[in-house]
């Protein structure tokens, strides 16, 4: 199953130069092509946290996405990489359904995030959130 779409991530305290403690949470959109036709497209919510900066991350997150057919998937991510190239996130995520439709499958979510402001990594407060395009390959 393949899926295109884009997140919103926010980072508490903020991504700053130096990585730290931070709690993540979100959203997601997806439009899917899938073996099943009436699979078509999925919203999520994510959370989690770990350490993380504007430069590393070390994180474990959880997907709850509910399909429009009305079935759920719980994705648990314990592995993966967010590379920021001047403030801007370029994100590789790896993790197993746990729950739901999709049960035991692995998930691969590439996307980018831009930051609006990428000198917000030597700020006070830190980057605070990213927004940008995902996918979401389920195999």
């Amino acid at each position: 199953m393949s899926c295109t779409g884009s997140n919103t991530i926010s980072f508490s305290p903020g991504l700053s130069l130096t990585a730290q403690r931070t709690r993540i949470g979100g959203s997601g959109s997806y439009s899917c092509l899938s073996t099943d036709p009436a699979v078509k497209w999925g919203r999520s919510s994510i959370s989690g946290g770990g350490r993380n900066g504007c430069f590393f991350s070390d994180a474990t997150t959880v997907e709850h996405i509910t399909w429009n057919t009305g079935e759920k998937t719980k994705v648990v991510y314990r592995m993966g990489t967010v590379q920021q190239v001047a403030g801007q996130a370029v994100v590789l995520v790896g993790g197993r359904v746990v729950e739901g439709r999709f049960k035991g499958r692995t998930v691969a979510s590439p996307g980018v995030q831009v930051v609006l402001n990428p000198l917000e990594c030597a700020s006070q407060g830190g980057v605070e959130r990213i927004v940008g395009p995902s996918a979401l390959l389920i195999v």
